[in-house]
């Protein structure tokens, strides 16, 4: 069963731990990679800025255009359909041949079905109430929605 980890969705308890922190630059050797084994290009990268809990990326290679998308606390990976590096609800893709550069870097690259499975489907023990109280405001309908958001 997949787990979603204290801090995924980017909130925190005032008085918890400080989240762990996926740095962008790692973000972006990872694009570099991926791009390479698609035999593609990185169109541009966007660091995660509040309130987004994501890092983004279009990666250009010669079967089309594809949304990278980076849990800004966890190293998780999602893909979404040709885009501009913003999410849009519900466009998550299953992975490319590709992904595996991000595996192979440390990446965690998650299913398109593990991003549509309902939050009841996964593991949230380890959320905090500050989460759960933002997933209670904003319901979000899926893993995916949860771990990319663009709550405030």
């Amino acid at each position: 069963m997949f787990r979603l980890e204290r801090g995924v969705t980017g909130f925190r308890s005032g008085k918890g731990p400080e989240l762990p922190e996926v740095p962008v630059r790692t973000f972006r050797g990872g694009c570099y990679e991926a791009a390479r084994a698609a035999g593609g290009a990185v169109e541009h990268i966007v660091e995660s800025a509040y309130p987004r809990s994501y890092h983004s990326a279009v990666i250009v290679a010669s079967n089309g255009r594809l949304t990278v998308l980076c849990n800004a606390m966890y190293p998780w990976i999602a893909f979404a359909g040709e885009g501009t590096g913003h999410l849009e609800p519900k466009a998550f893709v299953d992975p490319p041949a590709w992904s595996a550069a991000f595996a192979d870097l440390g990446f965690a690259v998650m299913s398109r079905q593990v991003l549509e499975s309902p939050l009841a489907a996964v593991d949230t023990i380890a959320l905090a109430k500050a989460e759960w109280l933002q997933i209670d405001s904003w319901q979000p309908a899926t893993v995916g929605e949860t771990v990319f958001n663009s709550w405030d």
